[in-house]
């Protein structure tokens, strides 16, 4: 089935149509759940809640450069349900380094985005959040230690959640795992991360690609297992800066363990996931019809 990933309405999309508006930002939970008189419901919650997504907002998890997440019910269980930003209320825009080396084969949508038009930034919009979701279903079915989505596999389907990503949440409900950054570990604790930090680097390579966004700030740490999180910008060799941002990843991950007492140079980082990428990798999932 053809996947909608730049402009194309998603399901349901007609009745749940915003006008147009300022761009819409960091949403606050009152917001999102219409708690007092005055509020109503989110539209975008109150997609996700039509399509059987979602039950109910708890709160707020984390905020970053383009996204809130959130703790949420649904259906399946406990979820982290990824809110991302309009393209203009980004602290972080410029996405082209990522984007390079990307076929786009409709002309007229690759030169809205590239110029950046409405309609070019609303097609920008979709297809970050479908590149999540896409990268995370490659990852998890290639049995790589990231957070379970639960949208899709069709672009169809999960298309339909812009601009949310639902994944299952790491940790419970009342007690989130927290980013390695902020983790206090002990030194036992830290070789353990730092290995398997490297070898879900190796992992990423193997398939080829790169994360574009690699520390611990983007990495969890539960129940003594490290989980990858954040893939929108994630980048294939097609990308002709694929060997920068590979040795970026490389520096920011020997960087920001040194704080766990983990000390290694880029140079060397590199060369050790570059040698784990040449194993063998992780077990697939089969996916349940």
């Amino acid at each position: 089935m053809k996947g909608r990933f730049y402009g194309d309405d998603a399901p349901g999309e007609e009745k749940f149509r915003r006008q147009r508006r300022a761009p819409q930002g960091r949403r606050r939970v009152a917001a999102l759940t219409a708690e007092g008189e005055d509020t109503s419901e989110d539209d975008v919650i109150a997609r996700l809640k039509a399509l059987g997504h979602v039950t109910e907002v708890l709160a707020e998890l984390k905020s970053g450069k383009e996204a809130t997440a959130y703790v949420a019910r649904g259906p399946r269980g406990t979820l982290l349900l990824k809110l991302y930003r309009d393209l203009q209320a980004r602290s972080f825009q410029r996405d082209e380094v990522y984007r390079a080396g990307v076929y786009i084969p409709d002309a007229r949508a690759a030169k809205a985005m590239a110029g950046r038009s409405r309609k070019g930034l609303e097609m920008l919009h979709q297809g970050w959040v479908c590149a999540e979701y896409t990268h995370l279903w490659h990852l998890w079915e290639a049995g790589l230690n990231v957070p379970e989505p639960l949208v899709g596999p069709s672009p169809f389907d999960y298309s339909a959640t812009a601009p949310a990503v639902l994944m299952r949440l790491i940790g419970h409900e009342d007690q989130p795992a927290p980013r390695l950054s902020e983790a206090s570990l002990t030194p036992e604790e830290a070789r353990r991360a730092w290995d398997q930090a490297l070898s879900g680097m190796a992992d990423m390579l193997r398939l080829g690609y790169a994360h574009g966004d690699y520390s611990t700030y983007n990495l969890l740490w539960w129940e003594n297992t490290v989980t990858i999180i954040d893939f929108p910008q994630l980048t294939t060799r097609q990308n002709p800066h694929f060997r920068d941002l590979l040795a970026r990843d490389a520096q920011s991950l020997a960087t920001s363990f040194r704080r766990h007492g983990v000390q290694a140079s880029g140079d060397a980082t590199l060369r050790e996931v570059q040698r784990r990428a040449l194993g063998p990798g992780p077990t697939p999932r089969v996916l349940l019809p």
